[in-house]
């Protein structure tokens, strides 16, 4: 499953663990990404999070930016007593006050920003470049 010719390297080598982290996160991820765009992402979350953990240094950066955005989204629902499965942006339900409202829409404006889609652009090539597989199925 390694990816990067370090032959010799044991279970503490970083990539291996990694790679076993998203062998492990694959199924999880699909049926996350089954569930939409901003639902699957805040699905996905424990799995970024456990990708995260085990990310090399080199990718490091790429997974708190992807986590990171994700969090402060998936915090504002639950400081407005939200399900992330049913929120409806376009349809806040009533008596959500403006200032859930707000911090809701900013949370949810970090996740469509350059920014963004470099991180997880840049997870998804490293998935495939050194474990040789996809994040999802």
């Amino acid at each position: 499953m390694l990816g990067m010719g370090l032959a010799g390297c044991g279970e503490d080598d970083p990539f291996t663990r990694y790679c076993d982290e998203v062998a492990d996160q694959q199924q999880p991820l699909t049926e996350a990404a089954a569930a939409g765009p901003t639902r699957g992402l805040l699905e996905a979350l424990p799995s970024f999070r456990a990708l995260q953990e085990k990310a090399p240094d080199d990718i490091a950066d790429e997974w708190a930016v992807v986590v990171q955005r994700l969090t402060v989204l998936d915090e504002a629902l639950q400081a407005a007593d939200l399900d992330p499965a049913t929120y409806d942006p376009a349809q806040p339900p009533a008596g959500l006050s403006a200032a859930d409202t707000a911090a809701i829409s900013a949370a949810a404006s970090g996740l469509v920003t350059d920014a963004m889609r470099t991180a997880l652009d840049a997870v998804q090539q490293q998935s495939r470049d050194v474990c040789k597989t996809p994040l999802s199925l």
